[in-house]
């Protein structure tokens, strides 16, 4: 059963940063891929980046890029989102998710095609 643990969440002041992670487990080959999805208060749940657990290929939409950047460590099943001169707009509960099989590279950004996915981790930015 695979599973993902989402934390790192928090309150922090406008122009801060924050690291999430996401904790993998149940995954017995490395050919699958895990993206960064976030969700507003009272808006639709809105993607962000992805990578490759095998080869560290990435994608990410124009909400990460200049700001956001993903990352792994294969050797702790773990999957970071670096988040630098974060804004207001940026609150919103984080959740990373997995399609389960993906392939030796690329990653998918496609909501629908998630099939595990975390509970989330909040977080706030606010002065």
């Amino acid at each position: 059963q695979v599973q993902l643990v989402e934390s790192g969440g928090g309150l922090v002041q406008p122009g801060g940063s924050l690291r999430l992670s996401c904790e993998i487990s149940g995954f017995t080959f490395d050919t699958y891929a895990i993206a960064w999805f976030r969700q507003a208060p009272g808006k639709e749940r809105e993607e962000i980046t992805c990578i490759n657990m095998s080869d560290g290929s990435t994608d990410s939409t124009a909400a990460a890029k200049g700001r956001f950047t993903i990352s792994r460590d294969n050797a702790k099943n773990t999957v970071f989102l670096q988040m630098n001169n974060l804004k207001p707009e940026d609150t919103a509960v984080y959740y990373c998710a997995t399609e389960y099989y993906r392939g030796a590279s690329g990653c998918s950004l496609a909501n629908g095609g998630m099939v595990y996915w975390g509970k989330g981790t909040l977080v706030t930015v606010s002065s």
